[in-house]
């Protein structure tokens, strides 16, 4: 593995420690100590994924236009912004301007660390993509953790502590303009001059796929919104929660040598991969919908971990393999736009759901939608195929 790949993994590790101080609260944050509704904290997310989705494609087009070490420290620096602000006012209705602006600078920086790897390592494939993965997962596992901790004392000092990790993540990222510098591809356009566009069959394919993927985080961000207020209306402590988090972080580093030979012998069967992943989310989200213990939480979490573990770092690598040569930051823009869709969409559904109609419905509503996902999933190269007949005709 090269070394600036390396770098670009601990970079991503600091980056992901930082922002598990917030994320995993948010909802309990503003339902239990800003007294508003699951509804209203759902929307307030739904705010923050939508500036996700702006910065996403704004980074994929700073990557491919100025390079990733530009677009990676423009994120940094207006999410150090919107965090030493965030540090002084976090009252309501500041918290949501505040959480918007960092939801949107957070979308320039993830999109452009992906194609940074990409660029930097083609020939690993999968392998990159994967280590970015888990880096991203060995920071869950140390964020919650600590942030439960944290926030028992006072949720003041999570943004304290969030801030202060951005600071050291902006460090890190000062090293990248050397990475950028020697991995640099001459931008290129999918739109051609005469305005047709380039490669239509693998940009259908990658919002095909793309739909999937947005669907599967409209689910999964359930964990991070009505699930951990439900938890807390079980009695289960923030400590006890974080600590699912935790064991999620952990479990993906520590588990990988469980997966290792599926993968090795699927190769590059995608496909297989995610119907694995999708149908192992399915049982977790059963496995939780009758949960009431601290104990049934974890081994649905441990369920859904390993269903992760297959689905997550295998879409961005498809991702790249379709992008065109110079493209890297627009396709990966692209698809992370698509999760960032989800998980805007994820919390005001879910908690419109759990606000109508209960948990109970509301899992088994979840457990619908997962399955649906499997569609796109499973269609997404059907545009590749078509073309692919078209010139042996």
């Amino acid at each position: 593995m090269p070394k600036s790949v390396w770098l670009l993994i601990i970079g991503m590790l600091v980056n992901t420690v930082g922002n598990s101080f917030l994320w995993p609260l948010n909802t309990i944050y503003m339902h239990d100590h800003l007294g508003q509704s699951l509804s209203m904290a759902g929307l307030v997310l739904m705010g923050n994924a939508a500036a996700g989705v702006v910065g996403n494609l704004l980074g994929g087009y700073v990557f491919d236009k100025f390079g990733g070490y530009k677009s990676i420290m423009m994120g940094t620096i207006i999410t150090i912004i919107g965090l030493i602000c965030l540090v002084i006012w976090h009252d309501w209705p500041q918290y949501v301007w505040f959480l918007t602006l960092i939801g949107f600078s957070g979308g320039i920086v993830f999109p452009s660390m992906f194609a940074m790897v990409g660029t930097a390592w083609p020939e690993g494939g999968r392998k990159g993509f994967n280590a970015i993965y888990l880096a991203t997962n060995l920071g869950v596992a140390i964020g919650p953790a600590l942030a439960g901790v944290v926030a028992n004392k006072s949720f003041d000092y999570l943004f304290i502590a969030n801030l202060i990790m951005y600071v050291v993540f902006f460090f890190i990222a000062l090293s990248y303009k050397k990475i950028s510098t020697e991995n640099e591809i001459a931008p290129s356009s999918v739109i051609s001059e005469s305005g047709k566009v380039k490669n239509r069959s693998s940009l259908y394919a990658l919002i095909i796929l793309g739909i999937g993927y947005l669907i599967g985080w409209m689910v999964y961000t359930q964990w991070t919104t009505t699930i951990s207020s439900y938890t807390q209306d079980l009695g289960i402590s923030l400590n006890q929660y974080s600590l699912l988090w935790t064991t999620n972080g952990l479990l993906i580093v520590l588990g990988q040598p469980l997966i290792s030979p599926i993968v090795k012998k699927m190769g590059e069967f995608y496909k297989g991969q995610i119907f694995i992943g999708v149908t192992i989310f399915i049982i977790s989200f059963y496995v939780v919908s009758f949960a009431s213990t601290f104990k049934m939480f974890l081994v649905a979490m441990i369920i859904l971990t390993f269903g992760e573990m297959f689905v997550w770092p295998i879409v961005p690598t498809i991702a790249s393999k379709l992008a065109p040569k110079g493209r890297d930051g627009f396709y990966q823009g692209l698809i992370n736009s698509f999760s960032a869709i989800g998980k805007m969409l994820g919390p005001f559904i879910g908690g419109v759901l759990a606000d109508q109609y209960g948990m109970k419905i509301t899992f088994y509503v979840l457990i619908i939608i997962l399955a649906i996902s499997l569609i796109p999933y499973m269609l997404y190269d059907r545009p590749m195929k078509q073309k692919e007949q078209e010139r042996n005709i």
